[in-house]
Formats: C-alpha cells, structure tokens, sequence
C-alpha cells in the first residue's frame, strides 16, 4: 500500500506543477503584471525602506516569470517521470523500488525550491510581497505550496 502512496503523491506532485504552469501560460498577461506588480516594490507602507531594488524592467519582469513558468514544467515533469518509475519498480525490491524515487524526489524537491526559494525568499522576503494585499495572499499560499510538497518529498524519501 504505501508503495501506491508514493507513486499517487509523486503523480499528483506532477499535476499540481503542470498545472500551475499552464494556468501562468493561459494567463500571461496576468501573470506578467503580478510579477511585476511584486518586484517594483510598490505600496510598501509598512517597511517603506529597502536594502534590495525593485525591478521595473519589462524584459527582466517576463524573464523572471518565464523562469518561474519553467522551473513548474520541469518540476511536474520530473515528479512525472519519478511516479512512472515508481509505478514500474512497484513489484521490484526495495532497493530497486528506493532506487526509482530519483525523479520523483527531484520534481518534488524542485517545487518546494519553486514555491519556498522564489516565492518566499526571493518574493516575500527580497521584493516584500507580503506588504501587498495580491502579495501577502500569494505568499501565503506559496508557503502552503512548498510544505506541502516538503511533506510528499519526505513521504516519497523513506526507505521502502
């Protein structure tokens, strides 16, 4: 049974990633003015000095966003491809079954780096998202994004 655990949490791991990729995809413009919006460093009334710069370049604002775009693909694909490993090694040993979770923990792993490293260092602590209404809500839910996604690695990551 917890076999068929870690091989669902690495598969949905891998929706959850692509999904959020393609949902900035169908919402470029969206998308774009919200990094944006983050990154000028705009509205911020309650610490109003910063040692970090806001970015107000439109060329880095779609770089920063197609990165983040990226980094969810590739997370969802390699969660993917971990929980067809998984799935194929199902029946094998447990070191060979141990052995097939490379991927998985690597899209895993990637997502909580998506959702706690660029959200929440970079977005929350660097450009000070939460001082924004759009921001604090995103930050929150980022936060939300990479335990839970901690907590699948750490499921996927125990011995057999």
């Amino acid at each position: 049974m917890n076999r068929y655990i870690k091989i669902a949490l690495a598969a949905f791991a891998s929706l959850f990633c692509l999904f959020y990729a393609i949902q900035n995809m169908a919402n470029l413009g969206p998308a774009e003015w919200f990094v944006g919006t983050m990154t000028a460093m705009e509205g911020h009334e309650a610490y109003p000095n910063s040692f970090a710069f806001a970015v107000s370049s439109p060329i880095l604002v779609k770089l920063m966003l197609w990165i983040i775009i990226i980094l969810e693909v590739s997370a969802g694909l390699l969660a993917g491809k971990g929980a067809v490993d998984l799935f194929t090694s199902r029946n094998a040993s447990s070191e060979k079954f141990n052995a097939a979770k490379t991927f998985a923990l690597a899209g895993t792993g990637l997502a909580v780096v998506i959702w706690f490293g660029i959200f929440g260092a970079f977005g929350g602590a660097f450009f000070q998202m939460w001082q924004v209404e759009a921001g604090v809500n995103a930050l929150r839910d980022a936060s939300f994004f990479a335990l839970q996604h901690g907590v699948v690695w750490l499921i996927i990551r125990a011995d057999d």
